[in-house]
Order: structure tokens, then C-alpha cells, then sequence
């Protein structure tokens, strides 16, 4: 009989219980079953496993690792993806083999490149990769020299923190002054290059920003998946442009994708992201992780997850070619269910718990379900 696998995701995105739904659908028709930990009793990842405790607030980098190792050891963990401090608990692999749990992300060597974009910028492009043309300013004339040489070459400038993921940050120059039009609708990601350099003045400590042209559509995020041999298994391109969605397997996005992912190493599950400069697609970013949309590959017939899965555990998938292209679609919310209560929750008869958990308080009324979005499978 073959035993059950036992996956932690820890402090994952919401739309990662879509990722799990995948895990326990697998082709291989393994058992799996899913510990999760998150910092919001809200999180519908924590509903979705079988098994889910709040995570300790305010530990560093290395008590976090602390945490973990104790978690995979007391909870049987076979594979644990891990998002928070993912750089702090890859330079500790050894030990997390050790105590039987394979790591599902990269070595700390290719962590390390993609944690500063500006750093990330300088490798993709000694391997003949395109990035766009970028500036790291950290005061207010530094950010005027970049937006004047951008605007001077025909483009319109952009800002995000050099060290980030998922957007945050990420706000657009506009020369026009601070008007109540920008007051009326929904909030906007354009910002007054006045209001900008007057913060800039004013802060006490200086910023680390990356300056940018504002790229444009389509985004393309390829997903790959990469065995420790610096192979790629999986590589196939997820299509955005405004609410259409697609795939595509055209090289001019894929090879690219590939020749970072071997070259840097990027093993097991990353995303690599691509936008329009002019004609030619360039680097927009790239993720260590698994992406949040992963689960869409669905539509082509693929099932991420489970083969990231196989191939942490040393079951090498092989090559994965999607049998069909799914059509295009667009990404909808859906409710999820959330613990009703309490968190942590057990799941009945886990023989992997042991000991007594505390609980957190009842809240004074119900709690209504959250959506978490996603594309429907």
C-alpha cells in the first residue's frame, strides 16, 4: 500500500486552496493530505487543509526556521512549500532533510538573485535575456533624473520597491497636479511626480526603488518547473491582457523562460513574468514560488502541483507537454468556506497530532465566508 503524502504550505495566497484542491485530485490517485499555517484566522487555505494552526507573530528569519524544522518534525511532513522567509529556509535544506521534508524551492544561491530586482535585472541580462531600462533611485533627484531620461526617450516612467512581490508598491508618474477628478471613481495607481519628490524631501530615511518604463500588454507569466539537475520539465505561458486570460506555448516567451529558470537554477516551481517594450517582449519579473494562478494550467490538462510534487520527492515526472491549449477565460470570485470558530483545527483521527492546541477565541458573530479568486476547474 502506498502511504499518504503530507504537504504544509505555510502563509500562502489566498487562491493557493486551489493549488491543494489539485494536490488531492492527482492523477497517481495518491492520498494526500495538507497542513497549512497562516497569520489571519481568516485565511480560507487554513479551511482548506486537513489540518491548520495560526503561525506564531513576530518571530525573525531564523526562530521562523526554528518553528518550521519543529513543525515538520512533530506534523510528519513529507514537502513543504514554503513562501515566508523562503530565503532564511533554503539555506537550512540540509536540515529540514534531516528531519525527512523536502523542500519544494529553490537552492539559496538562486533565491538570493531574484530577492533584489535590481540584482535579478543585471543576471537575466548577462545571459542575453531583455530587460527594460531601469534605475534604482533612493532620493528625490535621483527619482527627477530617471523620470526626465525616461520621458525623454518616449516613455512614461513607473516606480516599485526594489525588493517586493505581487505588485505591491507599484505606482505610475503622471506630471498632472493633484486634482479632485483623481478623487471620483476608484482609487488609481497614478501618482503627481510633485507629490512624489515633496515625499521623497520630507522622509527621514531614503527609499529603495526600482524606475521603469510603464511596460504594455500582454503580461505573460510562464510557469516552470525545473528538477535539481537545472532541467525543465514544464514550461507553459500564462496570457493577460486587460480581464482576457489565455496560454500560449510560443518560444519567444518560452525560451527566454527556460534559459532563466536552467541558468539560475531555479528548481521546482517559479514564474517568470514578461511584458511589452515597444515590439519586443522583456523581463517584468520573476517569482521563486509557485504563482498564485498556477492552478489554471488546469485548463490545459496539466496538474501543476502534484507534478512539483513528485518531483520534490524524487518521482522525476519527466517531461510535461499540456495535451491541449485551453481557451481563453477571465477570473471570477467564489465564496470559500472558513473555520467556523476556532483555528487551530485537527483534522478527526490525524494521527500526526499530538498534544494539546490551543484555541483562539469564539468571535461575538458569525462569520460570513470570503471569496478567494480563482479560474473555475
Amino acid at each position: 500500500m502506498v502511504s499518504r503524502v503530507r504537504v504544509w504550505l505555510n502563509r500562502t495566497y489566498a487562491e493557493n486552496v486551489f493549488f491543494m484542491d489539485q494536490l488531492r485530485r492527482n492523477p497517481s490517485d495518491r492520498a494526500v493530505e495538507i497542513h497549512a499555517t497562516h497569520g489571519d484566522p481568516d485565511s480560507p487555505v487554513l479551511a482548506a487543509a486537513d489540518t491548520a494552526e495560526l503561525e506564531p507573530a513576530g518571530l525573525s528569519p531564523a526562530a521562523y526556521v526554528e518553528y518550521a524544522l519543529t513543525q515538520c518534525e512533530r506534523r510528519g511532513i513529507d514537502v513543504f512549500v514554503p513562501r515566508l522567509h523562503q530565503s532564511a529556509i533554503v539555506a537550512h535544506r540540509a536540515d529540514f532533510e534531516a528531519a525527512g521534508t523536502a523542500l519544494l524551492a529553490p537552492p539559496p544561491e538562486a533565491v538570493a538573485v531574484f530577492e533584489d530586482k535590481v540584482v535579478a535585472y543585471q543576471a537575466v541580462e548577462s545571459i542575453g535575456v531583455p530587460v527594460p531600462p531601469w534605475w534604482r533611485v533612493r532620493h528625490a533627484d535621483e527619482l527627477l533624473n530617471a523620470v526626465e531620461e525616461l520621458e525623454r526617450l518616449g516613455h512614461r516612467a513607473c516606480f516599485k520597491p526594489a525588493a517586493g512581490a505581487g505588485g505591491v508598491g507599484f505606482r505610475m508618474i503622471t506630471r498632472e497636479p493633484f486634482s479632485l477628478s483623481q478623487l471620483k471613481g476608484f482609487p488609481s495607481p497614478e501618482v503627481p511626480l510633485d507629490v512624489v519628490l515633496e515625499s521623497l524631501r520630507r522622509a527621514e530615511e531614503p527609499v529603495d526603488w526600482l524606475v521603469m518604463p510603464r511596460l504594455e500588454q500582454p503580461e505573460v507569466s510562464v510557469d516552470c518547473l525545473t528538477g535539481s539537475d537545472n532541467r525543465v520539465r514544464l514550461a507553459i505561458g500564462r496570457t493577460k491582457h486587460g480581464r482576457r486570460r489565455g496560454f500560449t506555448l510560443h518560444e519567444r516567451w518560452l525560451e527566454p523562460a527556460r534559459r532563466i529558470a536552467e541558468g539560475f537554477g531555479l528548481h521546482h516551481l517559479s514564474n517568470i513574468q514578461f511584458r511589452m517594450l515597444g515590439d519586443r517582449p522583456v523581463l517584468m519579473d520573476v517569482n521563486t514560488r509557485p504563482a498564485g494562478g498556477l492552478h489554471q494550467l488546469a485548463l490545459c490538462g496539466v496538474n501543476a502541483p502534484w507534478a512539483a510534487v513528485r518531483l520534490a520527492l524524487g518521482d522525476d515526472p519527466g517531461e510535461i507537454s499540456p495535451p491541449f491549449l485551453g481557451q481563453d477565460y477571465t477570473v471570477v470570485s467564489a465564496p470559500r468556506p472558513l473555520l467556523p470558530l476556532t483555528v487551530p483545527r485537527q483534522r478527526t483521527g490525524s494521527p500526526t497530532v499530538t498534544g494539546t492546541l490551543d484555541a483562539l477565541p469564539a468571535p461575538a458573530a458569525p462569520v460570513e465566508p470570503r471569496a478567494a479568486s480563482g479560474a473555475l476547474q
